[in-house]
């Protein structure tokens, strides 16, 4: 046995290795290092410190490393003499040998005799009568060893015997409580790691089809506990292992299933899919879409998408996250993607590509080319209030339905429209998008359609408005759609909007080669220059 003063970090090293993998988690090994750092483990034992100094948390740790070093021994040592009683005397490593074999220490140092159990759990003792022999004071009257030895170790329940058995109980680890514990436990962790497998299976299959999980009410006689519990009870029965130690068949503290739980659930399957796109993204190059609505509270919430082509070559889109902002002005919108960017360790400096669909006040060059033609955009703002007008209430959809099918009625009998498959189909007006200009082609060809029907409706509200706000606004519209100006924009704007939609639809296929889209691009833009110069 080496008895040389060990470093701070091979001592760590021997501790940690000392510790039963059972409470390993439970030690917190930084403060250990904190502690060696100061007082490294000596394997003399005059020279320890004593073991109520150690953290409550590392004792035990540090007896069982002294209890697998064993007691310092030094058999091959040369034993200075001592004068005592006129005669010569010295401590005998035969001592070693005999029946204090497993607790007899001798300091080299000192030329001391010392106890280990005594000096790793007298302390739990205080209140009990014991000498200070062999764990404080310095013994080395070796001309009466012999019987001191004996007289240390004293009767049955004595503290040192105390002593000892706690160091053959701790040195065993397998006889600890707490062992013995895990033993009885392993059924229950097994049944537990079921439960909580079949809630995940379970919450990962309607998250991912952005489903419901709860339903208002999940009582015991319900018919309907909602869709989390009944694919939970459906899986049990596929899985009759599953469905022993799930619901009603598992520790009522312990069912895994209280709305809690599954919303734990659901956070920590997030977590673990951003992690693994992130992943993926690998730190490469990226592109964000943007996107902001209200939620069914009318809270304001942005909606963030990372573009990026993975390592197979292929251009993914990834949602990302759904958060709250307090406005979506665009310096607010900029630094929540900033924030967020910065939560993932994702770098601005790697942006290929920005895209805001409802969240067009990012783009403000958009809306100022806008601006700049004043015809045009008091001509949207007549439309998109039309849209409101009209779309208003159920009640005025249903009327122009109504008045859309008298329409294409007396259409079909004057023969001025014909009948077939996917032709004379319903229009109805659709949101105009800020920046998907797909939609304001749509909603300006279906206008054109039913413009009759529009103006029927809204002379119907003039007349028989609930409110003067309505009639007035009615009036106001009707003088405005009846303009030169405003049918010329109209017309301008569907022929100017169904170039660039072509454009549009060809860029949003995904298999669309890049030299075709080039092409397009420069066709189109011939068009547009063609159209301008000629109309």
């Amino acid at each position: 046995m080496n008895y040389s003063q060990p470093s701070s970090s091979s001592s760590v090293q021997l501790l940690s290795q000392a510790i039963p993998p059972e409470n390993r988690a439970n030690v917190n090994l930084s403060l250990l290092i904190d502690e060696l750092d100061s007082e490294s483990f000596s394997t003399d034992p005059g020279e320890r410190i004593p073991i109520a100094n150690y953290n409550l948390q590392l004792r035990d740790a540090v007896r069982r490393y002294y209890i697998q070093n064993g007691p310092c021994q030094p058999t091959n040592h040369q034993f200075p003499k001592t004068t005592i009683g006129g005669r010569m005397h010295q401590f005998k490593p035969s001592w070693f040998k005999r029946s204090f074999l497993r607790w007899l220490e001798y300091s080299v140092k000192k030329d001391v005799a010392y106890c280990l159990c005594c000096y790793l759990f007298k302390n739990e003792f205080v209140h009990e009568s014991a000498d200070e022999y062999f764990t404080k004071s310095n013994f080395r009257t070796w001309n009466k060893a012999f019987e001191r030895f004996h007289l240390h170790v004293g009767e049955i329940s004595s503290v040192h015997n105390k002593c000892f058995n706690k160091m053959l109980d701790l040195s065993n680890h397998h006889q600890s409580i707490q062992v013995v514990l895990d033993k009885h436990s392993e059924k229950v962790k097994s049944e537990y790691r079921m439960r909580l497998e079949a809630s995940f299976d379970v919450a990962r299959r309607l998250s991912h089809h952005g489903l419901p999980f709860r339903d208002h009410d999940e009582s015991e006689y319900s018919t309907n506990q909602g869709l989390f519990l009944s694919f939970l009870r459906w899986h049990g029965d596929k899985h009759p292992d599953v469905g022993k130690v799930i619901i009603e068949n598992a520790p009522q503290n312990d069912t895994l299933t209280c709305p809690m739980i599954q919303k734990d659930i659901v956070n920590a399957c997030a977590k673990e899919t951003l992690k693994s796109i992130i992943e993926d993204l690998n730190r490469d190059y990226f592109g964000i879409l943007a996107d902001e609505s209200k939620d069914i509270s009318h809270k304001e919430q942005m909606a963030l998408i990372l573009r990026y082509v993975n390592k197979n070559g292929e251009v993914v889109e990834r949602f990302v996250c759904l958060v709250h902002v307090s406005d979506i002005s665009a310096y607010s919108l900029k630094e929540e993607i900033y924030s967020l960017l910065s939560d993932h360790s994702l770098s601005t400096s790697k942006i290929r590509g920005q895209g805001y669909d409802g969240a067009s006040n990012m783009k403000g060059e958009i809306n100022a080319i806008a601006k700049k033609h004043l015809d045009v955009d008091e001509f949207f703002d007549h439309v998109t209030n039309m849209l409101n007008v009209i779309g208003g209430s159920f009640k005025r959809r249903e009327l122009l339905r109504h008045h859309q099918a008298e329409e294409l009625e007396k259409l079909l009998e004057s023969g001025e429209v014909i009948t077939g498959q996917g032709l004379n189909q319903e229009c109805g007006f659709q949101r105009l998008g800020d920046t998907r200009w797909g939609s304001y082609f749509k909603t300006l060809d279906n206008f054109i359609a039913i413009f009759s029907s529009i103006v029927r409706v809204l002379k119907l509200i003039e007349y028989e408005g609930s409110t003067s706000h309505e009639r007035n606004q009615a009036e106001y519209l009707l003088g405005k759609i009846r303009t030169f100006k405003f049918i010329f924009v109209l017309h301008l704007m569907v022929k100017v909007l169904a170039i660039s939609n072509e454009l549009s639809k060809i860029l949003q296929k995904k298999d669309q080669d890049i030299v075709n889209v080039v092409v397009f691009l420069d066709i189109t833009k011939k068009r547009l220059q063609d159209m301008r110069e000629t109309g």
